[in-house]
């Protein structure tokens, strides 16, 4: 779980509103509904280790269909050139740069409505808070019981806050 990545979901719909946000929301997660999939039904191959990561139990070992070769190019071509700032190793700093990014493309996204109802003027604040205590679960929280636990998990938020997302946006015009 991603949260930040839904702060890019925010500020996309704020720039081009004929795109629902609840798809602006699957579209930003859509390599990793799909890793969900393969997990689950055995094509991608997933550890749970506890400790392998600060921030995450998954060692994640064969995922050679929803996460790109050319991504991982530049630190295979010569193993000198590493992409990314290592986060994950640092949850707190990790969970505080998705706080920035959720809240700040929900700023962006707040700016350019109007709401007309209380639970428009409210609910996407609101929503945002419960997307970052499923993330703080996920960071701070127990391990998932499986591979196949965490990827229903996974599969089931980018769901269930899709559907949120476009509940919501019905209620701001």
């Amino acid at each position: 779980m991603f949260v930040g990545h839904y702060g890019v979901s925010f500020a996309a719909q704020r720039g081009d509103r004929s795109i629902p946000l609840w798809v602006l929301f699957l579209a930003v997660q859509l390599l990793d509904v799909f890793w969900s999939l393969f997990v689950f039904v055995g094509i991608e191959k997933v550890h749970v280790v506890p400790g392998i990561i600060a921030s995450n139990p998954l060692d994640l070992y064969y995922m050679p269909y929803t996460h790109s070769l050319v991504a991982a190019l530049l630190p295979l071509y010569d193993n000198t050139a590493k992409v990314g700032l290592g986060l994950w190793n640092y949850p707190a700093p990790a969970f505080l740069l998705e706080v920035a990014a959720l809240f700040g493309g929900m700023f962006l996204y707040l700016r350019s409505t109007t709401a007309t109802t209380r639970l428009g003027r409210y609910g996407i604040p609101v929503f945002g808070v419960v997307m970052l205590a499923v993330q703080a679960i996920v960071f701070f929280g127990p391990p998932p019981s499986s591979d196949r636990a965490a990827a229903v998990t996974a599969l089931g938020a980018y769901v269930l806050f899709a559907a949120v997302a476009g509940w919501l946006e019905r209620r701001r015009v």
